[in-house]
């Protein structure tokens, strides 16, 4: 048994080396072609509109609000200064979403974004969106990789395609640190060890996003109160969970594999459900001594059949906001289709570790 344990640690690591690695440079690099464009863009926004001030900045090689969707596809969180005045509300009566409303009726003519209160006093994110949207196009036309760069049309997203191949989503936002959200309140679970009292002050005083981007309910439509809302976003505090141990090592596997071979008509599945699922992992396996190298097979198949049963029950909550199903909208036989992959996936790796050679 330790012998075969030792055996698939060694072609994981082996994989970790080469193909996983392979990929992160390949990523690093588009990311800079991609950073490029997208900065000159934002800098021609900021000369029209100085209230949309680019905040992506290089920092220790990553750039802040940056996430990779897939190897061509990323998004760029824009942070946008002076939330002040608004009161931040989640009831949860849209799930995974919070509004911002003015703190007080006579305080609107003091915000920086005065045009976009509502008659009610919220703050819309569609409007801001709407805006955004306009300086984008505008800017593009402008910028010098105007050559290069394309608004992808049909959506209120604001969306860039990069030399027809890349797509870059930029998104406004608000940084909320300081607060916890309500429809988070329950984590951590009582009754589990991880993470620990000083991990989980920590994850908290990061904070979360407030993101102006689509929301639907369950019907696909969107209300006039979604539209207005801002969809929560963890991002850093979820990053801050995966320290330690081998925990990042087989994310990075996972999105590797789901890259070379869960990459599948209708994208059921994407690198932010393999994130999520090692969180639920942690907490199954809480002990430190879980997660050291020589575990890194035993995680990884854990996870591979946790995924499995994520597909075949189509829903997969949220971490931090579990009343949000991650799965909501996919198509069904796309989901059935990424089951069947991911089991002859795992039935590989775990019948041969070898096989992870031509995986």
């Amino acid at each position: 048994m330790i012998a075969a344990q030792a055996k698939l640690v060694y072609h994981l690591n082996k994989y970790y080396n080469e193909k996983c690695q392979s990929r992160k440079a390949a990523i690093s690099k588009t990311i800079r072609e991609v950073c490029k464009v997208v900065s000159d863009v934002l800098k021609e926004v900021e000369v029209q509109e100085p209230r949309f001030i680019s905040s992506l900045n290089e920092m220790e090689n990553r750039f802040e609000g940056l996430e990779v969707i897939a190897p061509t596809e990323f998004e760029v969180v824009l942070y946008l200064n002076q939330m002040g005045v608004f009161n931040f509300v989640d009831d949860g009566s849209l799930p995974g979403c919070a509004v911002l409303k003015l703190s007080d009726g006579r305080k609107r003519s003091m915000s920086l974004w005065v045009e976009f209160i509502t008659a009610s006093g919220y703050l819309s994110a569609r409007k801001i969106r709407s805006r955004f949207q306009t300086l984008v196009a505008q800017a593009v036309d402008k910028c010098s990789y105007r050559d290069v760069v394309k608004m992808v049309a049909d959506t209120s997203e604001v969306k860039l395609r990069i030399r027809d191949r890349y797509i870059v989503q930029i998104t406004p936002a608000f940084k909320c640190t300081g607060i916890w959200p309500r429809s988070a309140a329950h984590w951590p679970l009582p009754h589990i060890p991880w993470p620990g009292p000083n991990r989980v002050a920590e994850v908290k005083a990061e904070g979360f996003n407030l993101l102006s981007k689509e929301c639907y309910s369950l019907n696909g439509k969107q209300s006039s109160a979604e539209s207005d809302a801002w969809v929560l976003q963890f991002a850093e505090a979820e990053n801050r969970l995966l320290l330690g141990g081998c925990r990042k090592k087989c994310l990075s596997v996972l999105k590797t594999l789901r890259d070379r071979h869960l990459e599948l008509p209708g994208q059921p599945l994407n690198n932010y459900h393999m994130k999520t699922l090692v969180s639920y992992e942690c907490e199954k396996h809480p002990r430190e001594s879980d997660w050291d190298e020589n575990c890194l097979g035993d995680r990884l198949n854990g996870i591979l059949l946790q995924l499995i049963s994520c597909l075949q029950c189509r829903r997969c909550p949220h971490y931090f906001l579990p009343n949000l199903d991650l799965f909501q909208g996919k198509p069904h036989s796309g989901l059935e289709n990424a089951a069947k992959q991911t089991w002859r996936l795992a039935r590989e790796i775990l019948t041969n570790p070898k096989s992870l050679e031509k995986l």
